[in-house]
């Protein structure tokens, strides 16, 4: 499963049935799991622990260190989750010290080439990165969350459940929970209904999550009295609360 020109290093822990293309260099401090097959050319550096049944493409640099001029050799992490594809060229980097210390990137997401995780990004579940896709440092998306190719997401940017950017979008502030964000500037262009209906959310949720779309985007409200008003409306209701919610921890300010 090892190919004789690949590189392992002596510390280095791989489960027995991990693949290793040619050419590819495993560091001192990497542990992978079961299932995982890495091609040929891939480098992996750092203190990296990749889990179960990924799959590595080509010419990717993964754990390498922070792009962060603060960086001074700190023992920070990468860790990748379970079932995820990683195609050809992507760059994931460790954490720093003057954060959490780690980049995290979840399970069963589906990154293609040259997508860019800096230093400190949480990644979720099930997210869809387009090529190009490039985050810059201490980024949050959460889960179902899709991006277009060549989308940007400036530094310090939440991004909510199952939004979407558009190709080429460019985003400043957070983005709640559902949304769809493009254009040239980039703003919020409503909510993600086909995407919500991909993954079940029947037409009474739809109709929830448009009405709090509109009372927030729409109503020309202050964001404090909108999100006072679906509290009130929809306090039963998870899928408008987790909108809310994202709301007030919003620290960057709403992509409006």
């Amino acid at each position: 499963m090892i190919h004789p020109t690949a590189i392992i290093a002596s510390g280095a822990t791989l489960a027995a049935d991990v693949s290793v293309g040619a050419y590819s260099v495993i560091g001192e401090h990497v542990s992978i799991d079961s299932g995982t097959w890495i091609a040929p050319h891939v480098v992996i550096q750092g203190h990296t622990s990749i889990g179960k049944d990924n799959k590595i493409y080509q010419f990717s640099s993964i754990g390498e260190i922070p792009q962060d001029k603060k960086y001074q050799g700190e023992a920070t992490q990468l860790i990748i989750g379970d079932r995820n594809v990683i195609r050809e060229c992507c760059t994931f980097n460790t954490g720093t010290a003057q954060d959490i210390g780690k980049t995290v990137l979840g399970d069963d997401n589906w990154i293609m080439a040259y997508v860019h995780l800096a230093h400190d990004c949480i990644i979720g579940n099930h997210t869809i990165f387009a090529n190009n896709a490039t985050l810059a440092g201490h980024v949050i998306i959460k889960d179902y969350v899709i991006l277009g190719g060549f989308s940007l997401i400036h530094q310090f940017c939440h991004l909510g459940e199952y939004a979407f950017t558009g190709m080429g979008a460019a985003v400043t502030k957070d983005l709640p929970p559902y949304m769809i964000a493009a254009g040239f500037p980039t703003s919020e262009h409503g909510i993600n209904k086909e995407g919500l209906r991909r993954h079940g959310f029947d037409k009474a949720a739809l109709q929830r999550i448009n009405d709090a779309h509109k009372i927030i985007y729409r109503k020309k409200l202050a964001l404090k009295e909108a999100l006072l008003i679906l509290t009130e409306k929809y306090s039963e209701h998870a899928d408008v609360m987790l909108m809310v919610e994202a709301c007030h921890q919003s620290k960057r300010g709403l992509l409006r």
